[in-house]
């Protein structure tokens, strides 16, 4: 530790503040880029963008630089703009996505090297990049995925009783909370016994409670808010059935593959980012954005067929082997040494 310095920047997402502060945080990131022996920086968004304001410092001083980013900021910034509460924020959003898209891809041309954070983002951003690679961003221990034993007990232990479902992440419109709880309201009406966990806090979570609540179903779900326990989290996890997601937005969440190695198969919306984790062993099943009665199909399906739950947690398992932070961190240092 006694090699690593952190050095805290002003938020500054505001246009006037980040013009307010813009000459002294510029000064200070490039004295930081000259002292570098590699650089790199992480972006996403417009105004308050520091990471990008880095990555233009590093251009200009001619030193070669990497990116890394885990989702496409300015399409999850246009898709999510009209479910903002506040009306300034949506005009700001609708305004800005496209200049937005215009800056990503300005820094993108110009970095020695691309780190783009799951299959999603590495498709978008990989055209407009002279050396692309897919890396992915995780903090998972090789002792926190699930054992060959536990997944033997967890298989039988699910061939009876109630679907045991379980989503872990912000209750926000870009997570799609209002969709998950359409499924649940359909599985309900067809007299499928579930038991669903929402692990998370967001602006959409007091609207999804009224929702259950209206449709008589607060026996069958739970709502535990945040949950600071990283061990609680997991094992919800360990003990789900299925990971239910609606995630409407182009981006990587880590959810996903920590569900793999707990034994848990995903089953929610298609992209490339679930599509790439699940593409060897088959870990979930997936079906296209915005099907909700797709979505509620498959589950039903799964919950009236034991047997193939079973065959899908083993796949999930499998599919998450490898998935480990000391992997995917030597992975990306290895390719830094290479390319910078």
């Amino acid at each position: 530790m006694d090699r690593i310095r952190i050095l805290p920047l002003p938020t500054a997402y505001r246009p006037d503040q980040f013009f307010r502060h813009y000459r002294a945080t510029r000064n200070l990131i490039r004295a930081e880029i000259d002292k570098a022996d590699y650089v790199a920086f992480s972006i996403g968004g417009l105004t308050g963008d520091w990471g990008s304001v880095g990555a233009w410092q590093a251009h200009m001083a001619g030193r070669p630089f990497a990116i890394w980013t885990d989702r496409v900021e300015s399409e999850v910034t246009r898709r999510t703009a009209s479910s903002n509460p506040l009306w300034h924020r949506r005009i700001r959003a609708r305004l800005e996505h496209r200049p937005m898209w215009e800056w990503e891809k300005f820094i993108i041309r110009r970095a020695a090297l691309g780190l783009f954070h799951g299959k999603e983002t590495y498709e978008t951003y990989a055209p407009y990049c002279r050396q692309p690679q897919l890396v992915h961003d995780i903090h998972i221990k090789a002792s926190e995925h699930l054992p060959p034993e536990a997944l033997k007990a967890k298989v039988v232990a699910a061939n009876n009783g109630p679907l045991k479902i379980v989503y872990t992440g912000r209750a926000s419109a870009m997570k799609g909370p209002q969709d998950w709880v359409e499924v649940l309201e359909t599985l309900a009406k067809r007299q499928v016994d579930f038991q669903a966990t929402w692990l998370g806090d967001g602006p959409d979570l007091a609207d999804m409670r009224a929702r259950v609540a209206n449709a008589g179903l607060e026996s069958h779900v739970t709502f535990t808010g945040f949950v600071n326990d990283r061990a609680a989290v997991f094992d919800h996890l360990r003990q789900a059935h299925i990971f239910l997601f609606c995630h409407k937005t182009p981006e990587s969440p880590r959810c996903l593959i920590e569900a793999l190695v707990s034994g848990t198969p995903i089953v929610g919306y298609s992209s490339a980012y679930p599509e790439d984790l699940i593409s060897t062993h088959g870990g979930g099943q997936l079906v296209s954005l915005n099907n909700v009665a797709a979505l509620s199909e498959t589950v039903q399906s799964i919950a009236g067929d034991r047997l193939l739950l079973g065959d899908m947690m083993a796949r999930a398992l499998r599919d998450g082997e490898g998935y480990t932070d000391d992997a995917v961190f030597q992975h990306r240092c290895e390719i830094i040494k290479k390319y910078l």
